[in-house]
């Protein structure tokens, strides 16, 4: 497909909720584009239930793409995911899980996609919704495509997550990723005590701590940031 006529379309492109006439059309369009089966409850619901925000790319009358994502509480999210905020927002704080995002093969690559994503950041990130700090989703460690997407759209990895999925009785890897939106922080890593210490040090007066001390916990920090660094790159080498 010409790019120019990918832009033309992208243009035509009317967006709208799924209704409960879309389920067969939405039915056969996740079969061709995921390797997960869902239940037939799970596409009544998506196409009927308020709750869920499933948006619709609409082309001369047919769904060329879709998004589908579910708000709740980060206590009412899986184990694996509970941790997605820092240990300052309350049990309470709403995080916006993304189930699916897919576009018909032939419209690919013109971003159609981008559009349905951006309308929900958009919606998400609107005065009325700002308990929602987060928006993540899980994807197949060898899902290399939709990862680059995500990344360029400012989503980070939050963890790695062994035998996550299970594909024709096959365990599969995956990865969580998350965007952090409405004031929304990711919990605190190694690094990040390292820098608050270093920081909490700087800002003491040369009369409240020796300076050979000051000197010794500086040298300490530079050999610690060393070693992470290394030990970071060589477990994202493996994985």
């Amino acid at each position: 497909m010409q790019s120019g006529r990918g832009d033309c379309i992208v243009s035509e492109i009317q967006l709208r909720f799924l209704v409960p006439d879309d389920i067969d059309d939405v039915k056969a369009l996740c079969k061709d584009w995921f390797p997960i089966e869902y239940p037939e409850v799970w596409y009544k619901e998506i196409t009927s239930n308020p709750e869920f925000y499933a948006l619709a790319a609409i082309y001369n009358g047919s769904i060329l793409g879709l998004i589908v994502s579910e708000t709740k509480t980060r206590a009412k999210c899986n184990k694996e995911d509970q941790d997605l905020l820092a240990n300052s927002f309350p049990s309470g704080t709403q995080v916006a899980y993304i189930l699916s995002l897919g576009v018909v093969k032939d419209y690919r690559r013109h971003g159609i996609a981008s559009l349905l994503l951006d309308n929900l950041i958009s919606y998400l990130s609107s005065p009325e919704r700002s308990n929602c700090k987060a928006i993540y989703l899980h994807v197949l460690c060898t899902n290399k495509t939709a990862i680059r997407f995500y990344e360029r759209r400012y989503f980070t990895q939050h963890c790695y997550l062994p035998y996550y999925y299970s594909i024709q009785g096959v365990s599969k890897d995956g990865f969580s990723y998350a965007l952090y939106i409405n004031g929304g922080q990711p919990p605190w890593s190694f690094m990040d005590y390292v820098k608050q210490f270093g920081s909490v040090l700087a800002k003491l007066q040369p009369c409240a701590i020796p300076q050979r001390m000051v000197r010794g916990a500086g040298h300490w920090l530079c050999r610690m940031v060393s070693g992470v660094t290394v030990a970071d790159s060589h477990m994202d080498h493996k994985l």
